[in-house]
């Protein structure tokens, strides 16, 4: 008999994994996770998910223990600066998506308000905090500075300036650096989530199409995200100044009705300028104006 073929794929445990599954449903994939498990359910047989901390995920997925995951680039920096390689995984998509927007985030060098830092070649003979490590080290051996670089266990914001002269740490805002009266000086690393694989798993013909297939849904729900369709009829003679007032990724789509003398307009535009565009085309004598909201936008 013969088994079945299944994708084993690393779900992000954590910050990431209620916007990584909103993003999967917006794709067509229906996951179900359980405080209590770390095998969440999916929808689709052939996909066999668990839930892996982005920081390890690069490092399972080098080792064949997942085919592929989902996790931050600063993380696969992270595990390449440590392997001393950048072999162990391939990129298969980038996904411009984080716990509370779709945006990069920042590994930022920040030192109290007060400091006298104020920029990284001060902070030689430093003490610098950060989860991020290897990468930090990595940061500062490019600048040509010398300084000691300390693990945080977490609550990175409140170490400086009594536990460490300086801190790396994420920010997508930059409010709890902020709050916490810290003041950036540097940019160590942008970051966003990718969909990474395996290299001896992607040998497989199987798997390689399901991941990029699986790749091609999670973009183009991405490419959706802030995005509606809106269709419309005009008269012929109003169709110049209609279109004028269209903005489309491409070019919008124009069909003939019935009545020569109209036509039906489809595009995609913004979701922020719905509410300014659509008393402008009723001025513009369009008609039946109808927004709709967009899963999937392929590219």
């Amino acid at each position: 008999m013969t088994t079945a073929p299944s994708l084993k794929l690393g779900i992000p445990k954590g910050s990431l994994q209620d916007a990584t599954i909103q993003l999967f449903a917006r794709a067509g994939f229906n996951i179900y996770a359980s405080a209590r498990s770390y095998f969440p359910a999916i929808d689709d047989p052939e996909i066999d998910c668990m839930l892996i901390r982005a920081q390890e995920m690069a490092r399972y997925v080098a080792d064949g223990v997942l085919d592929a995951g989902l996790t931050g680039q600063d993380w696969i920096a992270e595990h390449a600066a440590a392997s001393g390689s950048g072999d162990g995984v391939v990129a298969l998509a980038d996904l411009v998506y984080a716990k509370q927007s779709f945006g990069k985030v920042r590994w930022v060098l920040a030192v109290p308000e007060e400091s006298r830092y104020h920029s990284a070649r001060d902070l030689e003979g430093a003490t610098i905090a950060t989860e991020l490590v290897r990468a930090t080290q990595a940061y500062f051996q490019r600048q040509g500075v010398r300084v000691n670089v300390e693990f945080s266990w977490g609550a990175t914001e409140v170490k400086a300036p009594r536990l460490a002269d300086a801190i790396v740490e994420v920010t997508e805002t930059g409010s709890s650096l902020r709050a916490n009266r810290l003041r950036i000086i540097d940019t160590v690393l942008e970051s966003n989530t990718q969909l990474i694989g395996n290299p001896v798993a992607l040998q497989d013909g199987w798997k390689r199409t399901k991941l990029e297939n699986i790749a091609l849904l999670l973009k183009a729900a991405i490419e959706a995200q802030g995005r509606v369709g809106i269709m419309l009829n005009a008269r012929r003679e109003d169709l110049a100044a209609v279109l004028a007032l269209l903005p489309a990724l491409q070019r919008p789509t124009i069909s003939p009705l019935s009545d020569d003398n109209w036509v039906a307009i489809n595009t995609i535009i913004e979701e922020r300028t719905v509410r300014d565009l659509i008393p402008r085309l009723k001025a513009a004598r369009a008609q039946g104006i109808v927004e709709y909201p967009l899963n999937k936008i392929v590219m």
